[in-house]
Formats: structure tokens, sequence, C-alpha cells
């Protein structure tokens, strides 16, 4: 594919290096000479400087015929217009990355489809689900739902006490139903495992499974579920806003925000949730507002350095669920390294979330799994496709992938060697960056 990219900032760039790793040729489009100097030294790709919202470097940046222009700098309304503009100049499809909910209303979605924008991607309100869901089961470092929950994945850390430390993979699916393991974090390094590789002490393991079959995945790794009732937000932040919204009444929640303005606008939006003005930072002021006592701490504000710190603190206050908000892809091995619960990097999902319309498959969802080189993926199985064509065991699917589970119609179960598939199914895959384009061919 042809692909323009307005904006090299952080979306802008991880989105480029996923895209130039499958062969497209991408076009990156920025004002600022120093993020294009950079770009282009790190990358295999045409940088152009100039501005997104002129049609004569917009021209120049659109040599050719365009399959997809994506706008994601951090001004809305210089992605909904520069998608415009794309559109004008032949851009056969165009994403425009917005920070304001009302973009997403329907009414002015079909407006926004008629000046040329296809669609939007909300990073605020992609990683205000995530958080969402992570809540629901404190002992998972992370949880993602698929097809409307009927499948989960859980990454859990293997405890010292687990029933399944020192077991091979086979030794666990012999035990086990319902449930499947996809993939080991251990170290630095992400593993596609094989039935004879083993699971050890201090691994992360990513299982796939039914909801109802949650409680029995945290036994074998050593745990036990603690049900979130109170939650301490750091950082009134959008992403915080967009998580209230959905959580509003379910929890105890409280807010700590140094911005006294925002403070007041967050005490007259959300009638049930207590808002406290200072310093979050303030290890003091955290202890005044009886930072042990509440179940989940999500800290939301925009530095990642105080997120990350303050979730540390939370910790050692024993605060059963720690979730930090990321801006910079390099503090997620920082983070991991401190034993941080959950990561949520808006920047990555936003760039997962356009990853998938590049492909060549019919996708639900997509998620990159931070502090690991890997991804899961949700296929959406098309009439006549390569994966219908016999058993899993007889495919010959990539071995660097593994699938997870499948939704058919009302049910989901897990997936084995003798699984065959049928048109319309929904599969759960965990893959490495490097198969996905062998997956293609598959769904």
């Amino acid at each position: 594919m042809n692909i323009v990219i307005a904006g090299a900032g952080q979306v802008g760039t991880h989105l480029a290096k996923m895209l130039v790793n499958d062969n497209h040729n991408i076009t990156v489009i920025d004002d600022d000479s120093e993020r294009i100097d950079k770009i282009r030294n790190e990358l295999d790709l045409m940088a152009v400087c100039g501005s997104s919202h002129s049609f004569r470097d917009l021209k120049n940046a659109m040599q050719s015929h365009v399959d997809l222009f994506v706008a994601v700098t951090t001004a809305e309304e210089r992605n909904v217009l520069a998608c415009s503009m794309a559109s004008y100049l032949g851009a056969q499809k165009t994403i425009a990355r917005i920070n304001n909910s009302e973009y997403m209303e329907s009414g002015y979605r079909e407006k926004l489809r008629n000046m040329g924008i296809d669609e939007l991607v909300y990073p605020e309100e992609l990683a205000s689900q995530d958080i969402v869901s992570s809540l629901k089961l404190t002992a998972a470092r992370q949880r993602v739902e698929f097809a409307d929950g009927n499948l989960v994945m859980l990454a859990v850390k293997i405890r010292s006490n687990a029933p399944i430390v020192n077991l091979t993979f086979e030794q666990i699916a012999y035990k086990t139903k319902g449930i499947f393991a996809v993939a080991i974090k251990r170290a630095k390094e992400t593993i596609i495992p094989g039935g004879k590789d083993y699971i050890r002490h201090g691994d992360v393991v990513y299982f796939v499974t039914k909801p109802e079959d949650q409680a029995q995945v945290l036994s074998l790794a050593g745990k036990e579920h603690f049900e979130v009732k109170s939650v301490l937000f750091l950082g009134g932040s959008r992403i915080a806003q967009k998580t209230i919204e959905k959580i509003e009444g379910q929890y105890r929640i409280k807010v700590i925000d140094s911005d006294r303005k925002r403070c007041e606008f967050l005490a007259d939006r959300f009638s049930d949730i207590l808002v406290i003005n200072g310093d979050g930072r303030d290890i003091e002021l955290l202890k005044e507002e009886n930072l042990e006592s509440f179940d989940a701490f999500v800290a939301t504000t925009g530095s990642s350095e105080a997120n990350i710190l303050s979730c540390h603190l939370a910790k050692s206050h024993q605060v059963k669920r720690t979730i930090a908000q990321v801006e910079y892809f390099e503090f997620s091995t920082i983070a991991e390294d401190m034993n941080i619960g959950t990561l949520i990097n808006k920047k990555q999902i936003a760039a997962s979330f356009i990853y998938k319309y590049t492909l060549n498959a019919n996708i639900s969802k997509i998620r990159f799994i931070p502090g690991s080189d890997a991804e899961v993926i949700e296929f959406n199985v098309r009439e006549h496709a390569r994966i219908t064509q016999g058993a899993l065991k007889e495919l010959n699917f990539p071995s660097n992938a593994k699938v997870g589970g499948i939704i058919r119609g009302t049910h989901s179960f897990v997936a084995s060697g003798n699984t065959v598939f049928l048109p319309g199914d929904r599969v759960v895959v965990f893959t490495m960056p490097d198969c996905i384009k062998k997956l293609e061919k598959f769904f």
C-alpha cells in the first residue's frame, strides 16, 4: 500500500515503524524539521518537511496514488482538515486522530464522512476502555476483552507457589480445560511456546479463556482475585474522565489533581466522586487521603515519571491494583522492572487501532502488548479462507503465532490442534510482528 502519515510524533513514528516492516511505501509529513530528520535517518521511508494543511505540501507528499492517509498530529482540527484535503486530492481512505468525543456522535460522524474523513481514532477513549477492563480483574497484569467480552486474554505473573511452576505447556493442557496459554514473557524475551517448554517462577504468561474461567487462571498462577470497590485517580486527565464516565456509581472514586480549574470542572461534571485539589506527587498528601485504603490506584497525569513512581509508591502501601499511563515507549521496560501492575500507552493503542486498516484481512481488534514484542489480533474468518481448509494442526500455521480462542455465534471456546474453523468465526491470535503478513493469508 501507498500510505501517507501526517505527524511524526510518537503515534506517527510508531505506526511508521510497524508499516515499514510490512514493506509498505510510507511517506511522513511534518512541519518540524528535527522530527523529519530523525525519522528519515531511522526508517526506510520518504520524509517531507511541510504542513499537512497546505495543499502544496500535501501534493508534494502525495506524489502517487494514496491508498491510506492518516493524520495523527496532536491537534485534532489539523487532523480533520488534513484528511478532508487529502480526500479531495484523491486519497482512497482517511483516518483522523481526535481528542474530542463530540466527533464520535452519530450525527457528526456522517457529516465528517461527507467531508472525506472515513475513520476516527480517539486514543483517550481506547485507553479508558483498557483501564476499565483492567479494573475488573486485579490479579492480572493485563486483561483484554474480545467479541464483546466472550473471550478474554489475561497476562499473569507466575508466583513461586503456583501449581504450574516447572510444568510443560503440554502437561498444563492435560490438566486444564477451557484455558489456553499462548505466550510467555521471560525477562526481556517474548516466547511463543511449544508443548515441551516449561513455565518458570516469575514468568508472565498470557492465557486466553472464557470469562467464567478467569478464577481458574489466577489459581494456576498462584493468585487470587480481589474485587475492586474503590479507585484513587492521580490526575483528572481526559483519559481519567473517559474512564470515570464508564465506572461512576460502580466504585468509590477519588481524584487528586493539581489544577484547581480542572478540579472544579470534575466536581461539577461527576456528582458521585470526591475531588481533591493538590499535588499527587506529595507523599504526605497521598497518605492524608488514605492511599492504603484504596483497592486500585490509576495514575494518568501528563508525566510518565510521576505516574510510574506514584504507582510504585501505591504498591508499597499495599494497594492491590496499580495502573500507570506512560507517554513514551521507553518507559514501558522501566515500569515492568519496577513491577507496576498495568501499563497504558494511548499512543501504542492508537497506532495498533490504525494498523488494522492496512492488513488484507477482516480484523475486529488488534492490541500491541506493552512490555513485549507481540500483538494480539481478533480476526473474522471469511468465506473460503485458508484457515477453513482443514484442522488447525494440518494447516502449517506459523510457528511464531498461536490461536488462542474462537467465538462462534454466541459460544466461545479455546483452540486445539483438532479445531476446524468456519466462515463467520472470530479468532483470537497471539503473534509476533514478523508473522502478521503470514497470518493475512490464512484469514
